[in-house]
């Protein structure tokens, strides 16, 4: 569970910002909240609301880049840059990150100094009495080289600054993922979904459209859940149908996609719309619930920009109810 996260010097973020999903005891028990075995409150939900350009993508989009980093960072190059953008007027400055997290009922706290081309200072903390340090990682600018000291972590001392100074643009939890330490594959492997780059928001596309159906046309499981939520949202659809199409390319090659087809069922027959003739809110919901899923069959994080987009009012309440629903969110997903 996600439990506060921060950033300071991030695009339009020049003081630090704190989002805080902790509950405290005055927040009454609803299906809203989750409750750990530890005790720990959350809210399942929260919502940024914000004129235009008050930051409300850029902090979303620093949760969904300290997520990337922690977890997939390495797949970057090895020279590629740090895709952080600091405030225009502290440019020379780091950016600054630190986010607490509760996995299996244990208090985590992981701490990012950075800039485009390294990784200055990272920390991974345990709360046990207090929080104590499972890794510190610092950049030594004087020996250009990184100081790694750790307990319990499972990483080999020597190796972790051989690796860290090999890749000074990813995390040493993605680095040590790669080396076999069950800690951070444990870490990698948490699921975070989002419609947010690092551009900002992703606009639907054929092409998206196109990976959404292929995740559904291969996953039973997810498809019939999204089915049956659409079709109760949308009186008139009945179906959705996948069908293989091979495109050619321009290299002279075809390649496959998976084409979603509405079905609609009137006077005893069936009818076939086109996706791009289907209702704008149908389609957003399609590419929405593709989204919502892992997290909710999980227990991850969906960070959703401009959520309500081309969704009708009456779409929002029932989406929503998604995460309050203990028996559609059994893993307190957020």
């Amino acid at each position: 569970m996600l439990i506060s996260y921060s950033v300071k010097n991030f695009q339009s973020f020049l003081d630090t910002v704190s989002v805080d999903w902790s509950q405290n005891a005055h927040v009454p028990e609803t299906d809203w909240v989750a409750t750990s075995e530890s005790g720990a409150r959350v809210a399942k939900v929260m919502a940024v609301l914000g004129h235009n350009a008050s930051g409300k993508t850029a902090l979303l989009k620093s949760l969904v880049f300290l997520e990337w980093f922690i977890s997939r960072s390495f797949n970057a190059l090895p020279d590629a840059k740090i895709p952080v953008f600091p405030h225009f007027l502290t440019t020379d400055k780091t950016v600054e990150f630190e986010m607490v997290t509760e996995v299996d009922n244990q208090l985590w706290r992981y701490e990012l100094r950075c800039n485009k081309e390294r990784v200055l200072h990272e920390a991974l903390y345990k709360k046990r009495e207090r929080f104590s340090y499972v890794f510190v990682r610092d950049w030594d600018e004087t020996k250009q080289q990184y100081k790694v000291k750790q307990q319990d972590f499972g990483f080999p001392s020597g190796k972790a600054e051989i690796a860290c100074n090999q890749r000074q643009n990813a995390s040493l939890i993605s680095i040590a993922a790669q080396h076999g330490v069950p800690l951070a594959i444990d870490r990698v492997t948490r699921s975070l979904s989002s419609n947010i780059a690092s551009t900002g928001r992703i606009h639907s596309s054929a092409e998206h459209v196109f990976s959404v159906a292929e995740i559904f046309a291969n996953n039973v499981e997810y498809a019939n859940w999204m089915i049956n939520l659409l079709r109760s949202w949308d009186l008139g659809l009945s179906n959705i149908e996948f069908k293989e199409k091979f495109i050619e390319q321009e290299n002279g090659s075809t390649i496959k996609k998976w084409i979603p087809l509405g079905i609609h069922h009137i006077n005893k027959q069936n009818f076939e719309l086109s996706w791009q003739e289907e209702s704008s809110g149908t389609q957003s919901a399609f590419v929405l619930l593709s989204l919502l899923m892992p997290a909710l069959q999980c227990g991850g994080i969906a960070v959703i920009d401009e959520f309500e987009n081309d969704l009708h009012p009456h779409m929002l309440e029932p989406i929503l109810d998604l995460f309050a629903n203990p028996k559609t969110n059994p893993h307190n997903a957020q």
